[in-house]
């Protein structure tokens, strides 16, 4: 059963962030030596943690497609809804773009300042492929940097055994964690495939966990060194995503998914506890959380949380999640809530209120949040899959200063300067700069603007 408490009874430690990955020492061990050694390293961690070692990284252009037009044949509602999910996310990413302008503009006389927004030239996408192949996620990656004006998008993510290598695999007894499959041809799950040529990736090798992130970060003779990373992953992906920033770019480094509901009295229990367990099958430290002004709505939603439980198929994971990270909290007023959402900073953020004068206050009063879902109807669901959002957010309190993956993560905005030589504003820049350079004791610094004086 899911905590219900008052909003005075929070422990302050509930308003912390959450990291369950830590330091990891083997992450820096594997990054230093695909560092080093490259492909082979890449091939021997593979044949330590993966399904299958092929002997090659690289999926060529036409398994992407063949995976495609196979979904495309067979199971024609999928393919119609990654194309939709991309479709809507697309437009969004490019209405993203326009946001961000170049410009020049005359400060003072002479003196022309401006920024340009330019794409990196190839940005490494990863995308894992545990219990839950997250095809969803390949549309949210790759989207944003095809928008963006990347020119190279290069996708990562965990090998499997190639449909013409299955027999000789299950009669070797290989193809399974920790007897692998060696030597065959590079391939991935399908349908993370066929998403990526949906969505218009450059190339696509078989590789996962941290020395895919190393190989993206440092290059190997197969995979191509990327200026930005982006894309979720498990502890180690999540590690090595730490330990590289800095050679590369990086989108952030997530933890376990949150949802926070506000929910005013008339809320559906039954939606409510929908959007809730939805977070709560992700992992069994995924965190649900609603807080209301409602008593009566707050049992509601915790009787029906059991009810929905008990046939839902990822029972096992969401009733832990439940059960160990879930709160409804009661609060005095909606107002309260809004208080408790901006110190807990969620990744999803939902107001279940109805339409209205209350409900614009609330969406005015909160701020901190990786997304927001606005009305009964918004389910945080849309978001993750066919709303043109993207669903890499922010975990753990880390809205409090950053936004999710946009646009923004494939572009550098550079700064340019143009002076008019002898305008007035070149001739007071000149001054100011030798007088900062001798405050500060650059007397080079001071120099190189002051020769610009003499005639």
């Amino acid at each position: 059963m899911i905590t219900v408490q008052k909003y005075a009874e929070l422990e302050p430690s509930f308003f912390d962030g959450r990291n369950f990955g830590g330091s990891i020492d083997i992450v820096k061990d594997v990054l230093s030596d695909v560092k080093n050694r490259g492909d082979a390293a890449l091939s021997e961690y593979g044949a330590k943690f993966d399904v299958s070692a092929p002997r090659s990284l690289e999926i060529p252009q036409s398994e992407l497609k063949a995976a495609a037009e196979k979904m495309q044949r067979e199971n024609p509602e999928l393919y119609k809804a990654i194309e939709y999910s991309h479709d809507l996310a697309l437009r969004f990413a490019k209405k993203q773009r326009e946001s961000f302008d170049d410009f020049e503009v005359e400060l003072t006389d002479g003196v022309f300042t401006g920024q340009k927004n330019i794409p990196v030239e190839r940005a490494g996408v990863y995308v894992p492929a545990g219990r839950f192949p997250l095809v969803s996620t390949v549309v949210m990656t790759i989207t944003p940097a095809v928008a963006a004006g990347v020119k190279e998008v290069i996708l990562c993510t965990p090998p499997r055994v190639h449909p013409s290598e299955r027999d000789a695999a299950q009669k070797q007894g290989t193809g399974v964690p920790g007897k692998p499959f060696v030597g065959g041809k590079p391939y991935a799950d399908e349908n993370i495939m066929a998403a990526a040529y949906i969505c218009g990736v450059t190339k696509a090798f078989a590789c996962g966990g941290s020395q895919a992130i190393g190989a993206l970060a440092f290059g190997t003779e197969s995979v191509p060194r990327t200026d930005v990373i982006v894309g979720p992953g498990n502890k180690f992906v999540a590690e090595a995503k730490k330990l590289v920033y800095g050679t590369v770019g990086i989108d952030m480094v997530a933890g376990p998914t949150e949802v926070f509901i506000i929910a005013d009295k008339h809320a559906n229990p039954a939606w409510v506890a929908a959007d809730l367990l939805a977070q709560a099958e992700h992992d069994i430290v995924a965190q649900p959380v609603m807080a209301t002004d409602s008593t009566e709505l707050a049992h509601a939603v915790a009787e029906e949380i059991e009810k929905q439980l008990s046939t839902l198929s990822t029972r096992e994971t969401a009733e832990q999640s439940i059960k160990n990270c879930g709160r409804i909290i009661i609060c005095d007023t909606l107002e309260q809530a809004a208080e408790c959402a901006n110190k807990k900073a969620p990744e999803h953020l939902e107001l279940a209120m109805n339409e209205g004068a209350e409900r614009d206050k609330i969406a005015s009063l909160v701020h901190n949040y990786g997304s927001l879902f606005i009305g009964h109807a918004s389910a945080e669901v849309f978001g993750d899959y066919a709303a043109g959002l993207n669903h890499t957010l922010p975990t753990s309190g880390s809205a409090r200063f950053t936004g999710g993956l946009s646009v923004r993560v494939f572009l550098k905005t550079v700064t340019t300067l143009r002076t008019i030589e002898g305008s007035a504003g070149a001739i007071a820049s000149a001054h100011v700069s030798g007088v900062l350079g001798d405050a500060e004791g650059l007397a080079g610094h001071a120099r190189a603007a002051r020769i610009r004086l003499e005639k």
